[in-house]
């Protein structure tokens, strides 16, 4: 058995046969063409370009019907390929000055194109190649007349393994016979992720080696959730994890049945489950998987992968978009957190030794007025139109925020004399994922409307782990005690303050730490969209006074081992036999 590791773009379990689709090769001829030659290859360039706009189109469409409107528009970047006059006229270029057949040309401006891509750091440009490529695909079967491959006569339930799945292959895969795909390359903001991610087809990306280790007919048990994929398991290990997929879809149908439902406790406490998004491509899995609103809108998608700084009018419609869509639900917008691990594509902005505790978020913001008051008007604008909150990142201590508050009230001052509409209550809250913060929660709690606790940040920043760093991974614990005193503290300095707090990380979506966090009175889980029906799920089989109960024993226990360990114990009595179900284990 082989274990190959990835990127976990889509979750859930995929159990069955491996079906290879090797990188479509194309034969190019390189032919020399006479003077007047010329005029006919540009017209069979003007032609490949305008059928492969109709193909393109007709697949837009037909994704639009299927998977909504929102998910047809990543076919958009394709068309603005197809009507790219830079590229044009660099293939024309081509044909005209070294007098070469049009396939040819095409062949080489598309290589340019891409290896100037594949030059830059940015990762987000990087996986944009992957629709470039499929374009030019598109275009030089086209040119070559060459049969379009198609995965919809796939007539057996099979796992996908491919070096790249463009987009347009992604949208049309019978989903029937889909169990999981895996790829080499590919991130999870990749158009395939979120088309897998929206279609409920796990998927692991990113695996670099897969197709040099898998075959067709390989037998494969492909994890999602943990970016795993075991090639040629035990026949005994192949069996248990075909039971547990089997359990897992007819459980993952029941959850999903109430989805609709509020989540509130035996004892009618009622929280609210909420979703975390980063992109447009994201907002109907808010509706699909029952979230009320979202409870974080990561910002950055608009600055990364670009060298110029996004207009207001684009960030104002981007915002909106969000706002709209999500109706009457409310959003909270977290101002935005370049830095870390996201950076901007631009020259001024700094490469640094430790870039999680360096020039990012807050500090990136104040010491740049000029590019987040344009933020913040965009957000206020936008604010106008539905229940829009807005969310600093990274507060360190008061003077930050009040210097936050203090630009927000400029903007305020400058729209109102420009006779621009906006929310002027809007509701103003403080991310709280540094130590520091946590600390002293009591103090920013007076001048904060609410808080939302991040603690994929704050925990690392706890323990002094590294959460990229494979060699300390075994020591990013959320059921640390010193993690959990942090929560409890900003949690209790939240409500003696009578303001409501949330949370936006990845631990709120974990079933047993949900449970604590209830009992540790958090008034808002938000999440990873298909994390909110099994958090819900889990809420409406719980009382609030159990769950007090037992977080009172939990914080007097030493260690995280110990604290997990407990967890389970007492949530298997009050659950009995919806545990498994509920919890997936």
């Amino acid at each position: 058995m082989i274990k190959l590791k990835g990127i976990a773009a889509s979750s859930g379990i995929g159990v069955g046969k491996a079906y290879f689709i090797g990188t479509e090769e194309f034969t190019i001829p390189k032919r020399k063409i006479s003077h007047e030659d010329i005029s006919r290859e540009i017209y069979r360039l003007e032609e490949g370009l305008i059928e492969t706009r109709k193909e393109i189109s007709a697949l837009q469409k037909r994704i639009s019907d299927d998977l909504g409107f929102d998910h047809a528009k990543i076919f958009e970047a394709h068309l603005l390929v197809l009507e790219d006059r830079v590229l044009i006229e660099d293939i024309i270029g081509h044909i005209k000055n070294k007098k070469v057949n049009v396939e040819y040309a095409f062949s080489e401006s598309i290589k340019k194109y891409v290896n100037t891509l594949l030059s830059l750091e940015d990762e987000y440009l990087r996986e944009r190649v992957i629709d470039i490529e499929d374009v030019s695909r598109r275009v030089l079967r086209k040119l070559l007349k060459k049969e379009t491959v198609s995965l919809q006569e796939l007539k057996e339930k099979v796992i996908i393994v491919t070096h790249d799945l463009a987009p347009s292959q992604a949208a049309s895969l019978p989903k029937e016979n889909i169990l999981a795909f895996v790829t080499d390359v590919g991130g999870i903001t990749s158009h395939t992720a979120i088309i897998a991610r929206s279609l409920g087809i796990p998927a692991v990306v990113g695996v670099e080696i897969a197709t040099k280790n898998i075959k067709s007919g390989n037998k494969l048990i492909v994890d999602g959730a943990a970016g795993e994929i075991l090639v040629n398991p035990s026949a005994k290990l192949f069996k248990e994890y075909h039971k547990k997929y089997l359990k897992q879809a007819k459980e993952i149908k029941s959850i999903h049945i109430s989805k609709a439902v509020k989540a509130r406790t035996k004892d009618k406490k009622e929280v609210v489950v909420s979703a975390n998004i980063e992109i447009p491509e994201e907002l109907p899995l808010v509706h699909k998987f029952g979230a009320e609103g979202v409870g974080l809108y990561r910002t950055e998608y608009i600055f990364l992968g670009r060298r110029d700084l996004p207009f207001e009018e684009e960030q104002y419609k981007a915002y909106l978009n969000v706002v709209k869509k999500v109706k009457p639900y409310p959003v909270i917008i977290r101002t935005i957190d370049i830095g870390g691990d996201k950076f901007l594509s631009q020259p001024t902005v700094p490469v640094e030794m430790s870039p999680f505790l360096g020039w990012r978020a807050i500090r990136f913001c104040l010491a740049r007025p000029d590019v987040f008051k344009v933020q913040l008007r965009a957000i206020l604008r936008a604010s106008a139109e539905g229940n829009v909150k807005v969310m600093f990142p990274m507060i360190s201590g008061v003077e930050e925020l009040r210097e936050a508050k203090r630009l927000l009230q400029e903007c305020k001052v400058e729209l109102k004399e420009e006779e621009k509409n906006f929310d002027k209550n809007i509701s103003v809250g403080t991310m709280i994922e540094v130590p520091s913060a946590a600390l002293t929660a009591d103090v920013l709690a007076q001048e904060s409307d609410f808080f939302s606790i991040g603690t994929n940040d704050l925990i690392q920043y706890s323990l002094a782990v590294d959460r990229a760093n494979e060699k300390v991974a075994y020591l990013y614990e959320p059921g640390h005690p010193a993690v959990l005193r942090l929560v409890k503290n900003i949690i209790d300095a939240a409500h003696k303050k009578g303001i409501l707090v949330g949370m936006c990380g990845e631990m709120s979506g974990e079933p047993l730490f949900a449970f604590l966090l209830v009992g540790l009175g958090l008034d808002e889980f938000s999440m990873a969209p298909p994390r909110v029906p099994r958090i819900k799920e889990l809420i409406r089989h719980i009382k609030y006074e159990d769950a007090k109960e037992v977080a009172d024993k939990i914080m007097k226990l030493p260690t995280a081992s110990e604290v997990e360990k407990c967890l389970q114990q007492e949530l298997k009595k009050i659950l009995m036999d919806d545990f498994n179900r509920i919890l997936m284990i």
